[in-house]
């Protein structure tokens, strides 16, 4: 599979919010559980919340390139093939018959 500058930058912003959402449950749940509290909770979780939507968003963009991508060499591929059996075909009409 060929990839290009926009799949490599979009896949590492994906495991960068995923990163950084897993950080902030880990954390949440162990260092900062006792300090949080009150609208520091909502927010903090809010956050953790919007990390973890942004590498599901970023998910499917790639998922959507990725099928774009496939169905355009798909539609490239019947094409050479059919005018590469065009071309075949044009050929064989010059060749004198045998019979």
């Amino acid at each position: 599979m060929s990839g290009n500058a926009a799949d490599g930058r979009r896949r590492w912003f994906g495991v960068f919010f995923l990163i950084i959402a897993a950080g902030m449950l880990i954390w949440g749940q162990t260092i900062l559980k006792p300090h949080l509290q009150g609208a520091g909770f909502v927010i903090y979780w809010l956050m953790c919340m919007g990390f973890t939507a942004l590498a599901m968003l970023t998910a499917l963009l790639d998922l959507w390139a990725v099928r774009r991508r496939t169905r355009d060499q798909q539609r490239e591929l019947l094409r050479r093939v059919f005018d590469e059996r065009e071309s075949t075909q044009e050929n064989k009409g010059d060749e004198p018959d045998d019979h």
